[in-house]
């Protein structure tokens, strides 16, 4: 009972940290040990140390050095770098501007945050923020209508986008262990859904303003900057040859970041300059923190408990693999994070629910999404309000029938293509 106990204190000293701002990777550490130390009733104390090490580096059972996770931090910086790299030499800003030459009536307020969203970068809705402030005085939209079109559109790709942090953390051995393809057709709905119910805000917010009428010259020589954020998916194959998914993307990034330089006309000392000034070990640390406190959940026999409990209720086993990604993606404001935390604690429901490992990793996919989407803690919800100057409260006349929407399309859809 007390590893219970442990696991419910961590979530809430995570949740508070993550709230107070400390980093992330730092947080799910902190986590990590209060699971360890209320397990000590089932583990031993040279566990915990063990379940560090296992998590991050070496396999104690096969005795051999595991690079996964090191993998895995090192392709979520260098996707980080190369997404302000773009920012940083002003590609992204020179992609939107050729994109507007095939959009008119009102389409660029759904393309700019769009585009933006292919660099999975934290709080990246504030970079497209300005442009859609300045594109929604065209049409005399509220502060709340750009503030929702930034964020819904900025975050339509993640159901399909493969080098995002939280799909291939998902779908990571260490997780579920699918192919990321499998993912992505899996999610298909819920893509579509996005698409279709950001086109009918759209229309329904432009509808009864004047559309204007803006002359500007064509200039599509910015469309070459959208290879950066595609090229790595091209390397996606490789996997076909022995190569594991995350070292497939690993070398797409470094080619992305390689024909950034030969785009943008750059000396390489100021490209190197702003590579340096783009790095951070915040997200190697979240994913280290991921791995740590999966560990610690996985050796404190919490799954034990939880099968045990399930068959005392008569509590839907697929209801709790739906609410408790989706209230975690509230609660922490962060995807990534989300999958993280729920994953160990539903993996228990699985064989209960009547849905095969596909069609559940999507679900606890989505529903992360969805609740981390809404969330008044998301950065991109906090920064982009913050710009708009509104706040998130204000768009969830919005936001709840449409993520709730999505999410009854997801749900359906799962239960019937994937039975187990």
């Amino acid at each position: 009972m007390l590893n219970l106990l442990g696991v419910i204190l961590a979530f809430i000293v995570i949740i508070i940290l993550i709230r107070k701002k400390l980093n992330f990777g730092l947080c799910l550490f902190i986590g990590s040990l209060i699971v360890g130390v209320f397990s000590l009733q089932v583990i031993s104390l040279i566990d915990i140390p063990k379940a560090i090490i296992e998590a991050s580096f070496y396999s104690f059972e096969t005795q051999q050095i595991m690079t996964e996770t090191i993998e895995l931090a090192l392709l979520m910086t260098l996707i980080f770098v190369l997404a302000k790299s773009m920012q940083e030499t002003g590609a992204i800003t020179k992609l939107i501007d050729s994109l507007r030459t095939f959009f008119s009536k009102g389409g660029t307020l759904g393309i700019i945050p769009a585009v933006y969203g292919l660099m999975p970068v934290p709080g990246g809705a504030l970079f497209s923020a300005p442009l859609v402030d300045k594109e929604g005085d065209k049409y005399e939209l509220q502060k709340d209508q750009k503030n929702f079109l930034n964020i819904w559109f900025r975050h339509i790709w993640f159901p399909i986008y493969p080098i995002s942090a939280a799909m291939i953390l998902i779908c990571s051995i260490k997780f579920s262990g699918i192919p990321i393809q499998m993912l992505i057709l899996a999610d298909l709905p819920a893509f579509i859904g996005v698409l279709l119910i950001g086109f009918i805000y759209l229309k329904r917010f432009t509808r009864k303003t004047p559309h204007p009428t803006v002359t500007t010259v064509k200039d599509y020589r910015g469309l070459i900057y959208i290879l950066p954020p595609i090229v790595p998916l091209l390397f996606y194959p490789l996997k076909y040859i022995g190569l594991s998914e995350t070292r497939c993307f690993l070398i797409g990034v470094f080619f992305s970041l390689f024909l950034l330089f030969f785009l943008i006309h750059i000396d390489s000392k100021s490209y190197l300059r702003i590579i340096k000034k783009s790095f951070t070990w915040n997200l190697a640390l979240a994913i280290f923190g991921i791995m740590i406190l999966r560990e610690m959940i996985k050796i404190s026999q919490m799954h034990l408990f939880i099968t045990e409990m399930m068959h005392n209720l008569a509590f839907p086993a697929l209801l709790i693999v739906i609410l408790i990604p989706f209230l975690l993606g509230i609660l922490t404001g962060y995807n990534l994070g989300a999958i993280a935390l729920s994953y160990p604690l539903v993996d228990p429901f699985f064989a209960f629910t009547g849905v095969d490992i596909i069609g559940l990793t999507s679900l606890i996919f989505m529903c992360s999404l969805i609740g981390y989407l809404i969330s008044p803690i998301h950065l991109c919800n906090v920064l982009s309000s913050e710009y708009l100057k509104t706040d998130t409260t204000r768009m969830y006349k919005m936001f709840i029938p449409a993520a709730f929407t999505l999410l009854l399309i997801q749900t359906l859809f799962v239960i019937i293509a994937f039975p187990a």
